[in-house]
């Protein structure tokens, strides 16, 4: 029972374990230097990562943000693994598995200073995997899925270009986090509300002699 529960309960552990993270952060965020707290709205979850907080105090919330960040990327690398298993192309399966277990193991080195870069790699490597996913999908009779695909995916995007080109930076604490948990519900739905039969090649159906 634990075990097919397993990444619902590692995202509900990640996700209290950032939250307790946000709670002991010092101050200090892109739009006041000197703010008391945690501000959801212009801090960067990245923030929880420093070892200095951006007022300049040591940073207390980096190791339950830490934790936080290992037990989400372990629930992901998971996921992957596990929906790769419902993919009937073993190419599309190894790629959606490898590609989606390396990204996470990249995204969790952006508690590192090399933030910047584990970010570029681990952003590309889960875009691939999860396009792989969309595609079967979308080949599905699983209508639902291929609009919260959809969302989710300009959400994703959106995200990468305000990070990427520095436009609209003001935006993107509130935009990242409406990423994570449009992705979290997106892997969720997946992993709980589907099977290796929805992703089967439709048969042709047989067209009789009297119907032609």
């Amino acid at each position: 029972m634990l075990k097919k529960y397993l990444i619902l309960v590692g995202i509900i552990i990640a996700l209290l374990l950032l939250v307790v993270a946000a709670l002991y952060y010092p101050g200090g965020s892109q739009q006041d230097k000197n703010a008391i707290g945690y501000d959801w709205k212009n801090n960067y979850l990245s923030n929880l990562f420093s070892v200095k907080a951006v007022n300049g105090a040591a940073n207390t919330a980096r190791p339950w943000a830490i934790a936080g960040m290992l037990f989400l990327c372990s629930a992901f690398g998971l996921f992957f693994f596990e929906f790769s298993k419902k993919i009937p192309s073993k190419l599309s399966a190894n790629i959606i598995r490898y590609f989606g277990i390396g990204a996470m193991l990249f995204a969790f080195l952006v508690v590192t200073p090399y933030h910047d870069m584990m970010v570029t790699i681990s952003s590309t490597l889960a875009l691939v995997s999860m396009f792989y996913i969309i595609i079967f999908i979308f080949k599905s009779k699983l209508h639902l899925f291929k609009v919260l695909s959809v969302i989710c995916m300009v959400a994703l995007y959106s995200c990468n270009y305000v990070y990427f080109t520095r436009t609209d930076l003001e935006i993107l604490p509130v935009l990242q986090k409406a990423a994570m948990l449009l992705t979290i519900t997106w892997m969720l739905c997946l992993q709980y509300f589907t099977a290796s039969i929805d992703f089967e090649p439709r048969k042709p159906v047989a067209v009789k002699a009297g119907d032609k």
